[in-house]
């Protein structure tokens, strides 16, 4: 096994973290934070990564918890999903055409994508996240998620079912 390195092999996925406890957190400032604690745990296990068979794997299970904990707390302080939701997500995809009404309609169906993806459950949310933002394969994501393979494949198909509903009911009928 080859030697693991803080630096080279944990440091340099704190961007993948920080996307996935965002995904999870929907706040831009309680990601930091889970990203932080995460790479302190993942620092405090260092005698034990040579037991490790995929250090990205271990961070993003270790990043999940966290967030997960942190949005639990959260949650039992009744803090409002919305609001986290509004502050979290600040920037359009700018690129899908130079019309500035085009843009504006794609900002908008962008932001309710996202919308209703927060008001999915965490498991097909984290799952989504993992497999349509971070590209991971079913496999590392099974991992993380500590589920099957098959699991992965269902969460995420009706994730990707339930948005597409909703967002067809409301494109229909409107907001």
């Amino acid at each position: 096994m080859k030697e693991l390195s803080f630096r080279t092999d944990v440091l340099p996925l704190k961007d993948e973290l920080f996307r996935l406890a965002l995904r999870i957190t929907l706040n831009r400032a309680d990601a930091e934070d889970v990203v932080q604690e995460t790479m302190m745990r993942v620092w405090n296990r260092r005698e034990r990564w040579h037991e490790l068979e995929s250090m990205e794997a271990f961070c993003l299970t270790v990043c999940r918890n966290v967030a997960l904990d942190k949005q639990k707390r959260a949650d039992q302080q009744n803090a409002s999903l919305d609001e986290a939701a509004q502050e979290g997500y600040e920037h359009a995809d700018r690129s899908y055409a130079a019309n500035p009404e085009e843009q504006a309609v794609q900002r908008d169906r962008v932001e309710l994508v996202r919308r209703l993806m927060a008001q999915l459950p965490e498991k097909q949310r984290s799952c989504m996240q993992l497999r349509d933002a971070e590209g991971k394969p079913y496999k590392e994501i099974a991992q993380v998620m500590g589920i099957t393979e098959q699991q992965v494949k269902i969460c995420i198909f009706r994730a990707r079912q339930t948005i597409k509903q909703k967002f067809q009911q409301l494109e229909q009928h409107g907001l």
